[in-house]
């Protein structure tokens, strides 16, 4: 199991200790210097969070700048589940490290995913051992969804988002997710934006948000 190391963080806006932590997973190729990004438009609705976006502990082969949870070759189910999988230990340790360094639990701590990043945020938050407080996806998919269906699992609330014009995940990702994570009783909020590519928009943060702040009792 490879170690995560911490890429880029944003303290609380209050100044004070972290009373939440909100995980920000990045896609393929990217990082979490990209993915910090969007913590910015988050921080006034929720002062006490601390942001964490670490850097995926594999190089991209494709984007030598870039990092990947696993390496990528395609959108074939099995390959999707077996890598969601392999990159999830890492990931695991690394929240369960931040969790007790700040004296939280799962009730406190969000988990939000770009991409390969939505991936791993989804099957993180279905299988941790406590459910954790949310899940927000963007522009990503649910692996691995016949296994779930055989387990015992949490069931945080989720919002997807997903731009109507993704040539990268297709759109139909959205509403496969959905129809999957509803049979399995979890509770799922969905927005789709007409127009936009693999990306996030304005609306997409304000949803985002308000769904965080919803979760910490801060809505």
């Amino acid at each position: 199991m490879s170690k995560i190391v911490n890429g880029a963080s944003l303290q609380p806006r209050s100044g004070g200790a972290p009373r939440q932590i909100v995980l920000l997973l990045h896609g393929y190729g990217s990082s979490g210097s990209d993915m910090i990004s969007l913590a910015p438009h988050w921080r006034d609705a929720l002062p006490d969070a601390l942001f964490l976006a670490p850097h995926a502990p594999q190089r991209c082969g494709m984007m030598a700048a870039g990092y990947q949870w696993w390496g990528l070759s395609g959108l074939a189910p099995q390959a999707l589940a077996a890598g969601a999988a392999s990159a999830a230990p890492s990931i695991d340790a690394f929240i369960d490290r931040k969790l007790a360094q700040y004296g939280l639990t799962e009730t406190d701590l969000a988990l939000v995913g770009f991409s390969q990043g939505t991936m791993m945020a989804l099957h993180i938050g279905l299988r941790r051992a406590r459910r954790v407080a949310a899940v927000v996806g963007y522009s990503g998919m649910l692996t691995g969804a016949a296994e779930l269906a055989r387990q015992e699992i949490e069931k945080p609330p989720v919002l997807l988002v997903h731009g109507a014009a993704d040539p990268v995940v297709p759109l139909a990702a959205l509403h496969e997710a959905e129809s999957q994570l509803t049979r399995l009783g979890v509770t799922v909020k969905t927005h789709v934006s007409p127009g936009l590519g693999h990306s996030v928009d304005p609306l997409g943060l304000a949803l985002g948000r308000d769904f965080l702040a919803e979760a910490f009792g801060q809505g």
